[in-house]
């Protein structure tokens, strides 16, 4: 690998004295990827110049340059991991999770405030995070608040105290600390919302709807497929767009599934309903047809659907109606995932890809003929720009020297041993995909061994 390393690079023109890193190649910025000589200091981008060659003379013997097979990319910004900690820490943690983040390439993410216990539903459980978290985050990372019966009334607090935004379910969650809102207690909880411009986001999914259609317990990946049809998915994401209308609430649906509540969407979009989509890598790289009998590593919810569903959420995505693609990392131990017994109605319900959410999506975007910044806006600036995470998703002067080298033409196969999440379990076990990320800078430093953590916890209202 064409890779010149360095502890200590050099100023090169213009560049100022207190330099932290000089980086030399094929760059992807708003304008595309195109040569240019990037260079940080005090952890942010000073300077974004052209350069006419890799070999350029003037530049610093202490430069870094690109092999002529990597680009350089913003880092990552995923809104949508759960990291468990505390409480489950079996699970997933704050170490383990930031590992694997920066591994993909994400440099920026925010915990979901459910599966860890407390349950991020109060001051002082964000507290209890915040120390959990404190010296042990690889990346940077901010924390949504939690929306459930017991803290109606009590929102502006946990805004107040730097949550980016408030989850919640309008079914049962699958942990009990994590209640699920009525139709009238999501009416109640916008409207809270609303008074103070925060967000809400919602895992839209019908009680009823999935009530009428059996638990799913079965071996077959069909009958689960069965008890979480479309219309639980449009159902909800109707009743969603209703009250937001009535409350003006900023609103963000997670983990869309069902290619069939797009047109609603696009619609309350058009009458000015404040609504951002999200969708998951898993929804986009995986089908139905492939699923066979008892292999509950697939299992997730909403449910991954079949593949004219996903041509379907594609389409969505480059027609603007689907903001932005994260992970929903949804970790378990492997037990919990029941691969033995192979019942679909009994295994936890999640997928981990925090590390892998770029190349699957990247593999499967390429053979689409969809363009690598286009994909790269979808997973950075994007998802940044829908939560309120400033300057993060560019290189641009001013931005944060997150950065991530990846060699957009590299093929590997994912092993799940080999991964940095806690638990070695993947539906993606011995797939072939396309493109590697090689190095992660936060701040400008590369991340990872021997060097300490360095990720800093962000604040909504002092994101850095």
């Amino acid at each position: 690998m064409a890779d010149v390393t360095a502890s200590s690079p050099q100023p090169g023109p213009s560049a100022p004295a207190d330099v932290e890193l000089v980086l030399r190649g094929r760059v992807l910025t708003d304008d595309g990827v195109v040569l240019r000589r990037v260079v940080v200091s005090g952890g942010r981008v000073v300077t974004v110049e052209s350069v006419s060659d890799w070999s350029d003379t003037e530049h610093g013997p202490d430069e870094v340059v690109l092999a002529d097979d990597e680009v350089l990319l913003p880092g990552l910004v995923d809104t949508h991991v759960h990291v468990n900690e505390p409480g489950r820490t079996g699970w997933e943690g704050f170490a383990s999770a930031t590992r694997a983040a920066a591994a993909g390439g994400v440099t920026t993410l925010l915990d979901m405030p459910l599966n860890s216990i407390p349950a991020t539903t109060s001051v002082a459980a964000l507290e209890t995070k915040r120390e959990a978290a404190e010296g042990r985050c690889s990346v940077d990372v901010g924390f949504w608040g939690g929306a459930v019966p017991d803290s109606l009334g009590h929102l502006a607090e946990l805004w107040d105290a730097g949550v980016f935004g408030f989850k919640c379910f309008l079914l049962d969650s699958g942990v009990p600390e994590f209640p699920p809102l009525s139709t009238a207690q999501l009416r109640a909880a916008m409207a809270e919302i609303a008074a103070f411009d925060g967000m809400l986001v919602v895992h839209a999914e019908d009680p009823e709807v999935i009530a009428a259609h059996g638990t799913g317990a079965s071996r077959a990946y069909d009958d689960f497929l069965a008890s979480r049809p479309p219309e639980a998915e449009t159902t909800a994401i109707g009743t969603v767009i209703e009250a937001a209308r009535e409350t003006g609430c900023r609103t963000h649906v997670v983990h869309l599934s069902a290619a069939e509540a797009l047109p609603a969407i696009a619609a309350a979009r058009a009458d000015g309903v404040r609504l951002t989509v999200e969708t998951c890598p898993h929804y986009l790289t995986l089908a139905a047809e492939a699923v066979q009998d008892g292999q509950t590593q697939f299992k997730c919810c909403p449910p991954v659907r079949g593949a004219a569903n996903a041509d379907l959420l594609w389409q969505g995505l480059v027609d603007g109606v689907i903001d932005c693609v994260v992970s929903d990392h949804s970790p378990c131990t492997v037990d919990l995932k029941g691969l033995e017994a192979g019942d679909f109605g009994a295994a936890w319900g999640g997928i981990s890809s925090l590390q892998l959410g770029l190349p699957l999506v990247w593999s499967e975007a390429r053979r689409r003929g969809v363009a690598l910044e286009t994909v790269v806006g979808w997973m950075s600036a994007a998802p940044a720009r829908v939560v309120g995470v400033p300057r993060r998703g560019h290189v641009t002067v001013g931005a944060p020297a997150d950065l991530v080298v990846f060699a957009p033409d590299e093929t590997w196969t994912v092993r799940a041993a080999e991964l940095q999440h806690r638990n070695p379990i993947t539906p993606y076990e011995g797939r072939t995909v396309t493109g590697r990320v090689r190095r992660t800078y936060l701040a400008g430093a590369t991340v990872g061994e021997p060097a300490p953590p360095r990720g800093r916890l962000l604040d909504r209202a002092d994101p850095r």
